[in-house]
């Protein structure tokens, strides 16, 4: 195998028309849905399901048992950890078919999903958001956020590199010096180191 093929683990299963990237690596006990396509370089852990109506950038990695279903979206780098949730139904019934209410969520470019947190569908997570472990996000979250609870609420922000910024979103990140600006309930970069 070069390095460049996708590894699929012996014990998962990947559908016919499933499409995954080069140098992407698919775990034990793993499924992949013949209408997923999966980028380059990503990391399916052990028991990671993806269903036929997901996109996957490149990078992303996905920890062990996390299912990714219909509608959800996640962009280059985007880090799941271990057993988190996204939904796809707002209001499901074992007995009321809903498959055709499935609602988009969209989590961009290096956001950062903590192990066990619920994201309910319809959202989007903005770019290099982060949130904690164990909290439920039922809204939009802005780009850098910090988010942790249940419901889920913003404590803070984020920097690129994964540090904590100073509360007021404004300042330069201690760890890499990237500066960030407030603009209210939202931040901007307005450079980097």
């Amino acid at each position: 195998m070069s390095a460049a093929e996708p590894f699929i683990h012996e014990s998962a299963y990947v559908d016919a028309g499933a499409q995954i990237g080069k140098g992407t690596k698919i775990w034990h006990f793993c499924h992949v849905n013949g209408g997923a396509v999966i980028g380059e370089r990503c990391s399916l852990g052990q028991n990671v399901v993806v269903m036929n109506d997901v996109k996957i950038g490149n990078n992303v990695k996905i920890q062990n048992n996390v299912s990714v279903y219909d509608a959800v979206e996640l962009e280059d780098d985007v880090f799941c950890g271990p057993s988190m949730v996204f939904t796809n139904v707002i209001n499901p019934r074992s007995h009321v078919p809903r498959k055709d209410e499935y609602r988009k969520t969209l989590v961009r470019r290096g956001a950062s999903i903590g192990a066990n947190a619920t994201i309910v569908c319809g959202v989007t997570l903005g770019e290099y958001a982060f949130i904690g472990a164990g909290s439920v996000v039922t809204n939009d979250v802005p780009a850098y956020a910090l988010v942790v609870g249940v419901p889920g609420r913003r404590i803070g922000w984020m920097c690129q590199c994964g540090e904590r910024l100073p509360d007021s979103g404004t300042g330069t990140c201690k760890a890499c010096g990237t500066e960030y600006v407030s603009r209210g309930e939202t931040i901007e970069r307005t450079s980097a180191n």
